[in-house]
């Protein structure tokens, strides 16, 4: 009678004095509860939201994915529901590339963080370059892509060819440091003739700081239609070949200094992995 007036079992157990809760729920079997001791579900609207994309066609994946809940919450709650037809192939394919796109646009500023912040770190780390440590960083840098001689006739002359803006404005750096005349240095653009070979003289100019009459006629190189190229649209600026006249002696310095840093063939002595 207490409970069809509405009465909680706290106020029962006030009424009608202490009893177990064995005895209560014996006593109140078949009796629902009042509707308001009835807590709200926080889960409620996902559980409504979930069975509505289901009826949609959703899978397990993609509702978990977009209400951000465990997978099985989800099973929990639309197990009940048919399951979806079989997508084709096409819809698959486009729900898969459309979850790539969704995970690489919250993974790729954060895998851009972590990245900056140890560019950072390690560029904390070599500060300004001393005579000495820019001496050896320039003639590896060389070594690794400058010109060298090969069997057959002598060229003994420095010619330092690459793409990379920053490499190009050290090795600069780097022949000044050494005491190289500035109007012995000459460049040439090699670029594909389908590229814009003005635009990349101006690009190539502006990170040499050098004067037009230093820049020789491009090296265009021939487009082959069939090659699948990256390198190509407003990014694209070819190759900078840096040569530098009278060179000969300073070949061979480069050389000695290289040999110097790489020292005698010595196999690595690596720590042993194996447990001691």
């Amino acid at each position: 009678m207490l409970r069809r007036e509405g009465k909680s079992r706290r106020e029962i157990k006030q009424i009608l004095g202490p009893m177990s809760n064995a005895t209560l729920n014996d006593a109140l079997t078949g009796e629902p509860p009042p509707e308001w001791t009835r807590r709200p579900n926080a889960k409620d609207e996902l559980r409504a939201n979930a069975r509505e994309l289901r009826t949609q066609g959703l899978d397990y994946e993609d509702i978990a994915t977009a209400l951000s809940v465990a997978k099985s919450s989800v099973s929990l709650w639309v197990r009940d529901l048919p399951r979806p037809a079989r997508l084709s192939y096409a819809e698959c394919r486009k729900r898969s590339a459309e979850g790539a796109r969704r995970y690489w646009a919250a993974e790729r500023p954060a895998r851009e963080a972590r990245r900056a912040a140890a560019r950072e770190a390690t560029a904390a780390q070599i500060g300004e370059l001393t005579d000495r440590e820019m001496l050896i960083a320039g003639a590896i840098a060389y070594w690794c892509e400058g010109s060298k001689n090969k069997p057959g006739p002598w060229n003994d002359q420095v010619i330092f060819t690459n793409t990379d803006p920053g490499l190009i404005r050290f090795f600069l750096r780097f022949l000044e440091a050494i005491g190289t005349p500035w109007e012995d240095v000459t460049f040439r653009i090699c670029i594909h003739e389908s590229a814009d070979v003005e635009s990349a003289q101006r690009f190539w100019l502006e990170v040499t700081d050098a004067s037009p009459d230093q820049f020789r006629s491009p090296t265009l190189k021939r487009h082959n239609p069939k090659t699948v190229r990256k390198n190509v649209g407003e990014g694209y600026h070819g190759c900078l070949r840096i040569a530098v006249r009278r060179s000969s002696d300073l070949y061979h310095k480069i050389e000695g200094w290289a040999e110097a840093i790489m020292g005698p063939k010595v196999t690595p002595e690596w720590p042993s992995l194996e447990p001691s």
